[in-house]
């Protein structure tokens, strides 16, 4: 996609403004920005610079195997590749539906883990630039700085997460890495012990829950025109939804809509993505540009995510969710909602709706069911979708004759929003830095509107704590213009500018 603000007509020219590592995001990345002698912003771009090679290094592998190996591309939300991959593998050995039993047991824990992941986000990611501001002192804007200034928030964000570890264990074994789904089921059910574990906080769960989306309502509404501003961009929306246009975070059809919330994919089946997505590759990044095919790339990107499902779902069929719900949708006026921010607001009504949809699955007799298997004849192909926190997912597998792996693809949540984090970034470059001496309040703002995304970049384990930052200014002879740096304990303090070649970042 090309904008003015990507137009550089001798790119050479321009001065490098490089923020690596990105921070308070799982994986690793970096964002570069040229400007121009008038210090305006001509390019912004969102670089993945690790390399995830499971769709390789799987293949020749027994395909049974697969939806335990591939959850070890993140640490984060396991559950969501874990059962991606077992939906996949249930076409494999010919199950498209499961045993009520075993739905039921894999809808828990794929609540629990989008319960889970979205209370470290916005508790622990997310909360200390909206409850301290974007040009807080770093070394307060911060989970500590949260424990601190906000201790009950603090630790009901701990809470919130550890119950939906809980019910992840309870599902799968472990709660990370677990093994509950198998191709064509599960390996449990729950007991009446585990039913009773679980449903003891339960109610309290609930109404945290609530608590915080009301807290980023007012969060939101504080922030004005501002927050409704920011890193806005009109973005095509793509979701799961159920048959009747509900809210599904499991197992649903394919719903896109533009950015006035009219129709371009209406309940498409998921076992045709192929045909309705294409990808595109450039050169800058590891990480792919998916668009929808009957657009093209240029028109036909997406956003994806709890932004993305909010908007694109027509009810939630849990009661306190949807009444949260439509306080969302009226921000909107009859229109998807497009504010990067809002996206924090959206996370905490699915929240919502994941403690609420856990405790009517409590009390589901079929949750502790024996009926735990379903057998059918096999298949060479298999495709699981299903909505991970951050998005939709994409597991597909092709299989020979002895069950061994022939081809994967994987596109994963934060590779389909991989150009709507870029033109976000964009925004906020242009609002936000053009003609304006550098900050380290003004380049958390980029930051800003990556992590709204709650990007995975590399499907990895994230890496805790303050990680350094270093942003250099050079002309194109090398003469360093301007220097800013954040040490590993937060402190900011600009270098002497200095004179030598070579000294621009890359």
């Amino acid at each position: 996609m090309s904008t003015p603000l990507e137009t550089a007509t001798h790119p050479q020219r321009l001065r490098r403004v490089c923020i690596e590592p990105l921070t308070r995001v799982e994986g690793h990345g970096k964002v570069t920005l040229l400007l121009d002698d008038d210090d305006q912003v001509q390019q912004a771009r969102l670089h993945i610079v690790e390399f995830r090679g499971f769709e390789r290094f799987i293949q020749g592998r027994p395909f049974w195997e697969l939806p335990v190996t591939v959850q070890r591309l993140c640490g984060i939300c396991p559950v969501s590749h874990h059962l991606a991959a077992a939906k996949a593998c249930d076409r494999l050995v010919g199950v498209p539906e499961l045993s009520p039993t075993a739905d039921k047991v894999r809808r828990l824990m794929h609540f629990g883990q989008v319960l889970q992941s979205h209370a470290l986000h916005f508790f622990h990611l997310s909360s200390p630039d909206l409850l301290f501001g974007f040009d807080d002192a770093p070394a307060h804007r911060n989970i500590v700085g949260v424990i601190h200034d906000e201790p009950e928030l603090a630790r009901r964000g701990v809470l919130l997460r550890r119950y939906g570890q809980e019910v992840i264990r309870v599902c799968a074994g472990k709660r990370i890495h677990g093994s509950g789904a198998i191709p064509g089921g599960v390996n449990k059910a729950l007991d009446n012990a585990d039913r009773e574990l679980l449903a003891a906080d339960i109610a309290q769960v609930i109404d945290w829950a609530e608590d915080a989306v009301a807290l980023m309502q007012q969060l939101f509404a504080a922030g004005g025109d501002a927050y409704r501003r920011f890193a806005s961009e009109p973005a095509n929306s793509l979701s799961l939804v159920r048959p009747d246009g509900a809210l599904e975070l499991y197992d649903g059809r394919l719903r896109a809509r533009d950015a006035q919330g009219e129709p371009i994919i209406e309940q498409a089946s998921d076992q045709d993505y192929a045909e309705l997505l294409q990808e595109q590759v450039k050169p800058w990044s590891y990480m792919k540009f998916p668009f929808i095919a009957a657009l093209g790339p240029e028109t036909g990107w997406y956003r994806v995510g709890p932004l993305a499902r909010v908007n694109n779902c027509d009810f939630i069929d849990t009661p306190r969710a949807e009444a949260a719900r439509r306080a969302f949708a009226a921000v909107g006026e009859g229109r998807p909602v497009q504010s990067v921010l809002a996206t924090h607001w959206a996370r905490l009504i699915e929240l919502l709706h994941c403690a609420e949809a856990i405790a009517r699955l409590l009390d589901d007799p079929d949750i502790i069911g024996a009926d735990l298997l379903r057998e059918g004849t096999p298949a060479r192909s298999g495709i699981g979708v299903l909505e991970a926190p951050r998005g939709t997912l994409f597991h597909h597998y092709e299989i020979d004759a002895d069950g061994l792996v022939t081809r994967a693809n994987l596109i994963v949540s934060t590779t389909n929003n991989n150009q709507a984090m870029n033109t976000a970034i964009r925004r906020v470059a242009q609002d936000a830095l053009n003609g304006h001496t550098l900050t380290e309040g003004l380049l958390n703002r980029i930051e800003v509107a990556i992590r709204a995304f709650d990007p995975c970049l590399s499907c990895a384990t994230h890496a805790l704590g303050q990680m350094p930052l270093a942003v250099t200014l050079a002309r194109v002879d090398g003469v360093v213009l301007d220097r800013l740096r954040r040490d590993a304990d937060g402190a900011v303090r600009r270098d002497a500018a200095e004179s030598h070649a070579g000294a621009a970042s890359a």
